[in-house]
């Protein structure tokens, strides 16, 4: 597997989880997996911190590179919970050890380079050969071009069968095509890229063995131009290649009967002991101790998430316009987000508690002592809000989209609303106060279904499973 960040290595969203879940499943299953990533400046913090069992091996790579072989060095340990699946992380301290994974003008070069080391090292240095390579979202997806084009020619690099996975299309890694001959490939543009760029999704999607989206629904969604993001034409082109396998959740991790950052651990027979949660988080947040619904979120502050749809809600929620409620918000991100959380919270006094970073130890009490969850996302890829918020009793609102719509059930798991409007945002949320404070039978029976869902990773696992023996049986790279 080749991926830009890996729980508990370096994360900035769900692709980590991913990453960091899946090769425990698979290794689970009798495969034998490796991970390489970049070595990110935690990793190198880390190895100087003696933490991680990180071990620098005795090698040195020669990245070939326009302009001549950049060095690159490599550390080496295992994932935390297992006892074989090896990481090696590709150090190159000026393209790597930075304050953040993402967000630099030469992102292109760092992740085409990443790419064409990690290949350099599993097939060129390494006592061990893949059957499989598995390539995450656009940053490994320049070792799929590589390997497709100038890497195609067999000896250190034979060809290998292909399965690319897109997180989220909307990021494409769009950069100048002369990233293309920094790493030595000599390819004609595609329809979706100008004369003078290149897009490395569009170049995972078009050259990859198969395709796959962390939702079924996704995969059918990306099809068309409302959320195929200019490249829905080049997916239906490959769309006998596409398929969708909803992600797990890490049910080690998120377990509300063992999680020791709660006040109270529970599990679906014993929903009273979520009520000294509710309480700890009101008195944490500074909130009054009400027996109110208490209404949350746990996201990052982006459009994709809906939130320009939020702020009314949450201002008629707390208006009292479907009765009285509490409403807490923990996230970071986009200025304009945070400033409107902070204008509620000031409006809305003893209402709403905005906590606007993220809290890693906080959050899984905003699920456990919240009572509704809210995820009405624009688009949402997979999505696990809503299958933590599920498995810790906390029943989610969300848009039908997505892995939205393939986890969650109107009426019977959580509420669902399909426009992306205000209004139908708003028409759920009220549906699922009024069950909360009307019913509280049903609400148990909601929220203990909700529970019992299977998101482990075992399912997804042996999807993928499949999708590596058809890859297997499918052969090589496609163009």
């Amino acid at each position: 597997m080749l991926a830009s960040e890996v729980t508990p290595f370096a994360k900035t969203g769900g692709l980590a989880d991913v990453t960091g879940s899946l090769p425990k499943a698979l290794a689970a299953l009798g495969h034998d997996v490796r991970i390489v990533m970049p070595a990110h400046a935690s990793i190198e913090a880390a190895y100087a911190a003696g933490t991680w069992d990180l071990r620098a091996l005795d090698l040195t790579l020669q990245v070939p590179v326009a302009g001549g072989p950049v060095q690159a060095g490599v550390f080496e340990t295992t994932l935390p919970g297992t006892d074989d699946v090896i990481v090696d992380f590709i150090a190159e301290r000026f393209l790597f050890d930075r304050p953040q994974i993402y967000g630099y003008d030469d992102d292109a070069y760092r992740f085409a380079f990443f790419s064409r080391a990690a290949l350099d090292l599993v097939m060129g240095r390494l006592d061990w050969r893949p059957d499989i390579i598995h390539a995450h979202d656009w940053h490994a997806a320049p070792a799929i071009a590589w390997l497709a084009t100038a890497g195609g020619g067999g000896g250190r690099f034979p060809a290998l069968p292909v399965v690319f996975t897109i997180h989220n299309l909307m990021h494409q890694g769009r950069a100048p095509r002369q990233v293309l001959h920094y790493v030595g490939i000599d390819s004609p543009p595609l329809f979706e890229e100008g004369p003078t760029e290149v897009n490395f999704m569009a170049r995972g999607i078009y050259h990859a063995t198969l395709i796959n989206t962390v939702s079924p629904t996704y995969a059918r969604e990306i099809l068309t131009p409302e959320y195929g993001e200019r490249l829905d034409g080049l997916l239906r082109y490959r769309q006998d290649a596409l398929h969708g396998i909803l992600n797990g959740l890490d049910e080690e991790v998120w377990d509300p009967s063992r999680d020791v950052h709660l006040a109270a651990t529970f599990d679906a027979s014993d929903l009273d002991a979520r009520r000294a949660n509710k309480r700890a988080l009101q008195a944490r947040l500074g909130l009054p101790e009400a027996d109110v619904p208490l209404v949350a979120m746990v996201t990052r502050l982006d459009t994709q998430k809906g939130l320009d749809i939020t702020g009314h809600v949450v201002h008629l929620m707390l208006n009292g316009a479907a009765g009285d409620a509490q409403f807490v918000v923990l996230g970071s991100g986009a200025p304009r987000y945070e400033a409107m959380f902070r204008d509620l919270q000031a409006y809305h006094r003893q209402k709403m508690a905005a906590v606007l970073r993220y809290d890693a130890a906080l959050a899984p009490l905003v699920y456990a002592g919240s009572d509704i969850f809210l995820m009405p996302s624009r688009f949402e890829p997979c999505g696990l809000g809503q299958m933590i918020a599920m498995r810790y009793g906390s029943v989610p609102v969300v848009r039908a989209t997505g892995g939205l719509a393939d986890t969650v059930e109107d009426e019977v798991t959580g509420f669902t609303f399909g426009p992306y409007t205000v209004d139908a945002f708003w028409h759920a949320v009220a549906r699922a106060l009024d069950r909360c404070n009307h019913d509280p039978d049903g609400w148990r029976t909601m929220q203990r279904t909700a529970m019992s869902r299977d998101f482990s990773w075992n399912a997804s696992a042996r999807g993928y499973e499949k999708l590596y023996e058809l890859a297997r049986a499918t052969g090589s790279g496609t163009q």
